[in-house]
């Protein structure tokens, strides 16, 4: 099955609209860079960071290669959905002190995966200033989680509970 020119432009449009909307709730806030980590959350975080101003978006890797040279911030994160650990890193060029930065991601299950990115910006020195994620799946702990830490975690849908053949959102 190919894709046309509609899909891609269906897929921008939902894209633009959620940074936009990012960009409506921490639009008070001083952003410097967007994090993400790797793979699904880069489009997102792209089209968020045109919404700043063009921040630059940095993003985590879960292995080591290499274009990645010279020192480097670590993490270990366990992913929900693949069921196992990576080494999260972040080459120390791309965050520093003076960075205000963003935590961008498309799902919050347990997380695992923005704790990662939390510890790697509090390694940095950076200041975070927010999270924002797609969906949070909020029978499980993660916003909780995110939030008892004191970040500033905006999700743009929030389901309480799933089934084979329902979903519930939160109002």
């Amino acid at each position: 099955m190919s894709r046309g020119l509609g899909d891609v432009y269906k897929r921008q449009t939902l894209y633009r609209q959620i940074a936009q909307e990012f960009k409506a709730r921490f639009k008070d806030t001083k952003i410097t860079k967007i994090l993400t980590i790797e793979a699904s959350g880069i489009g997102i975080a792209l089209a968020t960071a045109f919404e700043f101003d063009d921040a630059p978006v940095v993003f985590a890797k879960k292995t080591q290669s290499i274009n990645i040279d010279g020192e480097v911030y670590h993490t270990k994160v366990e992913s929900f959905t693949h069921k196992r650990t990576y080494d999260v890193i972040l080459s120390k060029k791309f965050l520093n002190e003076d960075d205000h930065v963003l935590i961008i991601d498309d799902f919050l299950a347990n997380g695992c995966a923005m704790l990662g990115l939390i510890d790697l910006v509090k390694g940095s020195g950076a200041t975070i200033e927010g999270a924002g994620v797609v969906i949070e799946k909020g029978m499980q702990n993660g916003g909780d989680l995110i939030r008892s830490q004191g970040v500033h975690l905006e999700s743009l849908a929030i389901i309480d509970s799933m089934t084979d053949t329902s979903l519930t959102f939160r109002n």
